[in-house]
């Protein structure tokens, strides 16, 4: 399983971030008309793009994060994460227009409920100056909702040699479409996890779904929580389960996911490997409140 590229090629990751509201110990959600509380509560950057960017950041590949930021106050509050997490922030716009941009996380055990808000529009205007980027080799696309917005995004990175990546991500308005797999055409790698791939093939069997998915990509690999993760390549299906460890919040663990794997696969490692890959940084992620909270522990710090 290999990129094509014969250098260690960076990553762009492009997608919305967010100002993540995560409320954790809660014993059920409030009803309407009802109030429910939480043990704890915390503020975290979030965004498919930024919490891939940063597990690849922490894995040292290059990548640089393609998104609008508000200059609202809560965008301001998780600017220090952003530039903290080793990504390159070069393609970052910055626009009164791209906030507020909020998601309210309730976790319930070993699952959560979202809440989210977007602002303005998905396309930075940096994208043009990101895809002409030398350095660039693949981009990842953090959600389908960021295609849907971008229509020729796959076939501008193609036209810069980029192999390219999309995690579908749960958008209630947009992953019923009938048409999303041909919008996707040209992905190389499609991540999507159990709930997304069910809704797209109608299948409930996670191996007839990688099967169903795999006649529209060259790699399909499917998130599946703690039963770990299944992935169709070159003609085979592979399952590994998830590690065993403390699960405190399993917000952006399928980013993490997406992270691992990418970089593995952009590394030329096997399909054995990069699924390994993707499922240990799916793991580590989900033993903190955020998406990218652990590798801000003295442990997993990035070396300066």
């Amino acid at each position: 399983m290999t990129s094509g590229n014969a250098k260690r090629p960076a990553v762009l990751s492009i997608g919305r971030i967010y100002c993540d509201l995560i409320f954790t110990g809660l014993g059920s959600l409030p009803g309407l008309g009802r109030e429910v509380f939480a043990q704890d509560m915390k503020m975290a950057a979030g965004g498919g793009a930024f919490i891939a960017a940063a597990h690849m950041a922490h894995a040292g590949r290059e990548v640089a994060l393609v998104a609008r930021l508000g200059t609202d106050a809560l965008s301001a509050g998780i600017e220090p994460e952003l530039r903290a997490s080793g990504a390159d922030l070069q393609f970052l716009e910055k626009s009164p227009g791209a906030g507020p941009q909020v998601t309210v996380a309730s976790v319930i055990g070993n699952d959560r409920a979202f809440l989210s808000r977007r602002a303005g529009s998905a396309l930075p205007d940096t994208l043009d100056a990101a895809l002409a980027w030398t350095a660039a080799g693949h981009l990842h696309i953090a959600e389908y909702a960021t295609l849907h917005e971008i229509p020729d995004l796959v076939s501008r990175a193609k036209a810069r040699g980029l192999t390219v990546s999309l995690d579908p991500s749960w958008d209630e308005t947009l992953i019923y479409e009938a048409d999303l797999l041909d919008r996707c055409a040209g992905v190389d790698i499609f991540l999507p996890n159990m709930e997304e791939a069910t809704a797209i093939t109608r299948e409930n069997d996670p191996v007839a779904a990688v099967e169903m998915l795999a006649e529209a990509f060259p790699v399909v690999a499917l998130k599946a929580g703690g039963d770990g993760a299944w992935l169709k390549s070159k003609g085979q299906v592979l399952h590994r389960l998830a590690e065993a460890v403390p699960v405190i919040d399993t917000t952006g663990a399928g980013d993490a996911f997406n992270a691992g794997f990418i970089d593995a696969w952009l590394s030329g490692e096997n399909e054995e490997t990069c699924l390994a890959a993707g499922i240990h940084y799916g793991s580590l992620a989900v033993q903190a409140a955020g998406g990218s909270a652990i590798l801000r522990r003295p442990e997993h710090r990035i070396a300066s």
